[in-house]
């Protein structure tokens, strides 16, 4: 193991971790030594995640859904918060990707989004750094966002603005909490093989699949690849890293 990523004691929250991104972020961690708090709101797959982790009995899953009982489930998570104290780092991949033209858009879809891709993002930063069961060594904070909140796409205009916002999110607070050392990072992956692209409009025809592929030149990319730019950001290895927006495309962007 490099020591360069070694996060060997260092406890990582990974929420959205029950599948893609989330899941194999889980996968290369655990496998660098890191102690994990899996977040999600299906037990089953959660548990399916711990138990591809490297030594996956120290680490500790979350199902639970902040919309339906929010001061409940606060509760609780304040509560393994502090048992697993302190807090190294958190990636936010969970997400939602609606696909919906502009025309048709209704408030109560919007501030669904929102909630989930930015609102319950925010909610978990302010709880860590409230309750503070940060490290005191500093802490590195990831959010996962997407190519679309440097360009556009038909019927993405709502899932854009999302992840959009998480990178605006990242700038400012990489600037806020500097003296405190706490760094923010985005990502933001092309395509990637995930259970949610699976159900993309595109995914239904093979003709749609060719032409986004053939925008990707390196090709689809794989939620390894994704999770391996989470790795450097997490680690000590990006010590001198914040407020960016790593691009993982494959060169979509490069067109």
């Amino acid at each position: 193991m490099s020591t360069l990523f070694d996060l060997t004691g260092k406890t990582i929250i990974i929420t959205g971790a029950s599948s893609g991104i989330g899941q194999t972020c889980a996968k290369v961690l655990s496998g660098h030594g890191a102690k994990l708090i899996l977040h999600g709101t299906d037990v089953k797959r959660l548990n399916e995640t711990k138990a591809m982790c490297a030594d996956s009995e120290k680490h500790v899953i979350i199902s639970m859904n902040f919309l339906d009982e929010p001061e409940k489930d606060e509760a609780a998570f304040d509560v393994i918060l502090k048992e697993h104290a302190p807090v190294y780092g958190l990636i936010y991949a969970a997400g939602v990707s609606p696909t919906l033209p502009f025309k048709v858009l209704k408030k109560k879809q919007i501030l669904e989004a929102f909630q989930i891709n930015l609102f319950s993002a925010i909610d978990l930063i302010q709880r860590i750094l409230k309750r503070g069961v940060r490290s005191e060594n500093g802490m590195s904070i990831v959010l996962i966002s997407s190519v679309l909140s440097e360009t556009g796409e038909r019927g993405k205009s709502l899932y854009g603005m999302t992840k959009s916002a998480l990178v605006a999110l990242v700038k400012s607070l990489a600037l806020e909490y500097a003296d405190n050392q706490i760094r923010f990072n985005a990502i933001s992956p092309g395509v990637i093989n995930t259970p949610l692209s699976n159900k993309s409009l595109y995914r239904q025809n093979e003709e749609s699949m060719k032409v986004v592929s053939q925008q990707h030149p390196l090709g689809l990319g794989e939620t390894e690849d994704v999770a391996n730019a989470a790795l450097y950001l997490i680690s000590d290895a990006s010590k001198w890293v914040t407020g960016t927006n790593m691009i993982v495309d494959g060169g979509y962007l490069s067109r």
